[in-house]
């Protein structure tokens, strides 16, 4: 069994608690008795060591004294390590890709034993590859600082680190989460990481075994990266109090991040969010609806646990019957299993009471279920206690009623696809009705278009920019280099939520000047002089 203490200041910090992964496969074979089990050896009524058939791992549980040093240890590293060089720092991304590069299988593995299903999380471990990769890197490297030369000044813009970042990954996909965050490191800050208490395996093995091993064949100073496992909410109050902590990037549920917002404004500490989704797919009448209904899909992978799945689809009428018997066929090749099984896309949802309250509303409002809305035990067979929800597409006729369906409104979190048919009209009136309903959308994570026509494409361009990046004719959540992953404004990162690298977010602009021989007399006084002349020059010479 893999046991994990805290690293503070390069050093493991042991605890009396620890909080136990159970297999998922256990959980599936017996959730009472598995749960169950997990809660004695988290309370320590249980030695874990009599358990290692079905605990594959634990990981210490922090306590206060631990949470407060490691933000005292990220601080003193931190202006350390933003003095680092450049290409040491950029050295980092290129350690943690050839790590991943050996130990993808072994950390897939892990990330399957906390429930991923096998295809995710390779998928997963494929989009850090891109994330760490020189095309990623290299572009955000070249936004840190900018230099031109202006008479006898060398004039600078540059990016400087924030100083000590703290990363909230989320329960769902933390790992790859956590990852992400780090790349605040890149830009020569120090980072803390909270391992989520209900998945904390993937996160330390991620940090343990593919980061702090090339942080120290790099000479990082012992602080630049801390974890621990914590409850969130006397962590992010610690890192809120105090005068150390920089940056909070805090992935979460929206009222949670939109108070810590507010919080957060307060104490004069900036707040990086990754809150929620509710993107939008648009399917036009030309579109190819073999390959539309592929990306509508992903909507059910994970069960729907994935803030960046479709959430909700407008179809053009002329295509919409068509759509419906493609969705069909595709929903209910989405199957339930173990996670180590290959193909299987569907997630254990263990509290699914909201997904059929979601369900529930939009019937009662005029939709129908075109497929799905029940549970599934694990060979795939209708059950009333089942731990799957079975892939559903409702289907709604009209925006108008549309704008009534909390699932249509809201992130539902679930493996459920509301698909809604447009009013016929003409295509002038269909586009103007679909592109109003897709900006008016107050979450801002990413949308989607399928479609042939160039001018279709291009208003859709032109029209919705109010997220952190649009698809046309693509998978909707498939990773691609150099394009940002996540961020956008809104319900999804607040109000200064935009496209996220965090390399790059968790910066400052700063402008500097190096002048030889400038007298600071004439440069203040001389200024409008110069701006005379240079006006006299210009017209003289017939600009």
């Amino acid at each position: 069994m893999t046991t994990y203490d805290s690293y503070v200041a390069g050093t493991a910090v042991p605890s009396d608690r620890y909080v136990h992964t159970v297999s998922t496969s256990a959980v599936l074979a017996d959730v009472f008795s598995a749960l169950t089990l997990k809660r004695r050896l988290d309370q320590g009524a249980v030695d874990s060591a009599e358990a290692t058939d079905v605990v594959v791992g634990r990981v210490a549980a922090a306590d206060e004294a631990t949470v407060h040093a490691a933000t005292a240890a990220a601080a003193a590293a931190a202006p350390i390590w933003a003095a680092t060089p450049l290409s040491t720092r950029l050295a980092l991304a290129a350690g943690i890709r050839a790590r991943l590069e050996e130990r993808h299988e072994e950390f897939v593995d892990v990330l399957i034993a906390e429930g991923t299903p096998r295809a995710l999380a390779e998928w997963q471990v494929a989009g850090l590859f891109d994330a760490f990769g020189e095309i990623t890197v290299n572009f955000c490297a070249g936004q840190l600082e900018h230099t031109t030369q202006l008479g006898p000044r060398t004039l600078t813009l540059r990016r400087v680190p924030d100083g000590v970042v703290a990363v909230n990954p989320p329960q769902n996909a933390p790992a790859a989460s956590a990852l992400f965050g780090v790349t605040a490191l890149l830009s020569g800050n120090a980072v803390i990481v909270r391992a989520p208490r209900s998945a904390p395996l993937g996160v330390m093995y991620a940090l343990r075994e593919l980061v702090v091993p090339v942080l120290d064949e790099l000479g990082a100073p012992p602080g630049t990266l801390n974890v621990l496992c914590a409850r969130p909410s006397p962590v992010i109050k610690h890192w809120l109090a105090s005068p150390d902590v920089d940056t909070i990037f805090y992935t979460g549920s929206v009222e949670t991040g939109f108070q810590l917002e507010q919080d957060a404004a307060r104490h004069g500490t900036k707040v990086i969010l990754e809150l929620a989704g509710n993107d939008c797919v648009v399917v036009w009448r030309d579109a190819d609806l073999a390959l539309a209904t592929e990306a509508l899909a992903e909507c059910f992978f994970g069960s729907g646990q994935i803030c960046m799945v479709p959430n909700q689809v407008l179809v053009h009428p002329d295509v919409a019957e068509e759509l419906f018997d493609r969705l069909r066929v595709a929903a209910a090749e989405i199957r339930p299993g173990p996670p180590e099984d290959e193909g299987v896309l569907l997630s254990p949802v263990l509290r699914g009471e909201r997904f059929f309250t979601f369900v529930r509303d939009a019937l009662a409002k005029g939709a129908t279920v075109v497929h799905g809305a029940r549970r599934l035990e694990t060979d795939g067979t209708p059950s009333d206690t089942g731990l799957f929800l079975e892939p559903t597409v409702l289907r709604i006729d009209g925006l108008d009623r549309a704008d009534e369906i909390d699932a249509v409104r809201h992130e539902t979190f679930f493996p459920l696809l509301p698909v809604v048919v447009c009013e016929p009209g003409t295509d002038a009136e269909v586009l103007a009705a679909m592109l109003a309903h897709v900006t008016a959308n107050p979450y801002g994570l990413r949308n989607s278009l399928w479609a042939r026509d160039p001018d279709v494409i291009e208003r859709f361009l032109t029209s919705v920019t109010r997220c952190g990046l649009l698809k046309v004719n693509d998978s909707h959540i498939g990773f691609l280099p150099f394009l940002p992953t996540h961020g956008g404004p809104g319900r999804t990162g607040g109000a200064f939520g935009e496209a996220n690298y965090p390399m790059l977010r968790t910066t400052r602009l700063q402008g500097v000047s190096v002048a030889v021989g400038v007298h600071p007399r004439a440069a203040v006084f001389d200024a409008y002089t110069r701006f005379r002349t240079g006006r006299q020059t210009h017209a003289v010479h017939g600009g």
